[in-house]
């Protein structure tokens, strides 16, 4: 079964095709380094993870590219802020980004492109456009004309003849037509040392020329695919195929695949809102990081999520109980295979526009099934791994360790609650039970004693 896509550009699921098969150029947005990604960030990341792992799956060789901006309007204000220079902020939160990528389990892509390593292409793009008409140069930049891209907006459906959208359009810097958007900015007095010479005038690109320009010197003039956040379809996504298609008259890319937005309450996650939570928050509570993994795949990648502490609750127990049963078969099991009927309707679900939710859902139904062996449910189970992406033996391992190794203090608290039970002191019983949940465990009473289980990574 071919894999299908919802393509935001047409608005439908279409048929993956790629331009040179098995070969899959995908490019996607990455982060601009000037603070930690929060979660509605790292939820579009682990969704192109998904749709990497899902190709390979099906036999294509991807080739990922992700950007990493570390030059803009705001690293220059952060690094004021910090008292410090641009690269070392970039250093500082390139680094904080990686380790949430590897906490995650997300894939490295196969290229991670720093906007100030790639000036020349930029350079490079910017003078065609100018050759050919499609920018100009105004007192503080070099812009693009939108008149000169034919059809303009398309991607996010807009209609630029209606005088509300001139509004819109306005982005960070000033210009003379509120429609054109920035290439380049002139060097500016608050921009201190941040600038790069360019036979324009010295200063400093775009934020939307850098993702051109380093997509198309990577993967070539048209891509396979090209994905990022609900938030990127305008201006950034809607720009960057106007001045790409402008200098190259062609395709820019065949399909665009966008994740939903993390909801607080009543309003996206945002930086610019300030109701941001990061992955390091999350680990703070005492959650393994691929609870939230689990808690995005629980949802398709094109729906809203509303994030609450009790849905990341939920999922990390769905997921410690997914690893307890993963490691029971592992007890019994002496090698198995792959269940063929099992595997195929997993195959179905993902070419499905990645559909995760019933993905788990099978991954579940397997692990009850009576009729299939336990060392057939492993070798499943770790094939759904390959897109999944837990890393189910390492979780196992994990999970073997802290069983034996429960703490003197947990060991004393269920004695004392076995004394209270034998007295009939069930109150006291019942406050001793919720103190152990407390510290990550938890009591099942049986007839001939009890268990003592994990129930926190």
């Amino acid at each position: 079964m071919a894999i299908r896509l919802y393509n935001t550009f047409s608005g439908k699921k279409e048929t993956f095709k790629p331009i040179n098969p098995p070969e899959v150029k995908l490019y996607q947005c990455g982060p601009t380094v000037y603070a930690e990604a929060h979660i509605g960030n790292l939820r579009t990341y682990i969704a192109n993870d998904i749709l990497r792992r899902a190709l390979e799956y099906d036999g294509f060789r991807v080739n990922q590219v992700m950007n990493i901006t570390d030059v803009d309007d705001k690293m220059i204000k952060r690094s004021r802020e910090e008292k410090t220079n641009l690269k070392e902020i970039a250093s500082k939160y390139e680094k904080v980004f990686l380790s949430d990528m590897e906490a995650l389990n997300i894939l490295r892509p196969a290229s991670l492109l720093r906007a100030t390593e790639n000036i020349e292409e930029m350079i490079r793009l910017i003078e065609k456009l100018i050759k050919i008409g499609a920018a100009y140069k105004s007192a503080n930049g070099i812009y693009f004309d939108i008149s000169k891209s034919d059809n303009y907006g398309r991607l996010a459906k807009l209609k630029i003849k209606n005088s509300a959208v001139s509004r819109i359009l306005k982005d960070e810097y000033d210009k003379e037509n509120p429609r054109d958007f920035a290439l380049w900015k002139f060097r500016a007095e608050e921009d201190g040392e941040v600038f790069f010479d360019a036979p324009f005038g010295a200063g400093r690109p775009g934020w939307h020329i850098e993702c051109s320009a380093m997509a198309m010197d990577a993967l070539g003039e048209t891509l396979d695919i090209h994905t990022g956040g609900h938030d990127l379809i305008f201006p950034h996504h809607t720009n960057e195929i106007a001045q790409s298609e402008a200098a190259t008259g062609k395709t820019f890319s065949r399909y665009w695949l966008h994740t939903g937005f993390v909801n607080m309450e009543n309003d996206k996650m945002s930086k610019s809102l300030g109701n941001v939570i990061t992955l390091s928050d999350v680990v703070k509570r005492n959650f393994h990081p691929l609870a939230f993994r689990y808690l995005a795949l629980t949802l398709h990648y094109r729906t809203p999520m509303r994030f609450s502490w009790e849905a990341l609750e939920a999922s990390q127990t769905a997921l410690l109980k997914l690893v307890r049963h993963f490691t029971e078969f592992q007890s019994e099991s002496n090698g198995g295979k792959i269940n063929n009927e099992y595997a195929k309707n997993f195959k179905e679900f993902l070419n499905d526009d990645l559909d995760t939710p019933r993905a788990l859902a099978l991954a579940w139904r397997l692990i009850k099934d009576g009729n299939v062996s336990d060392s057939d449910k492993i070798a499943t189970l770790l094939d759904f791994d390959r897109v999944l992406g837990f890393n189910l033996e390492k979780l196992a391992e994990e999970f073997k360790k802290t069983i034996e190794l429960i703490p003197e203090e947990i060991k004393s608290l269920v004695e004392e609650r076995e004394k209270a039970r034998k007295e009939k002191n069930f109150k006291k019983s019942d406050e001793l039970r919720k103190k152990i949940e407390e510290q990550g465990y938890e009591i099942e009473d049986e007839l001939a004693g009890f268990k003592i289980k994990r129930n926190k990574f």
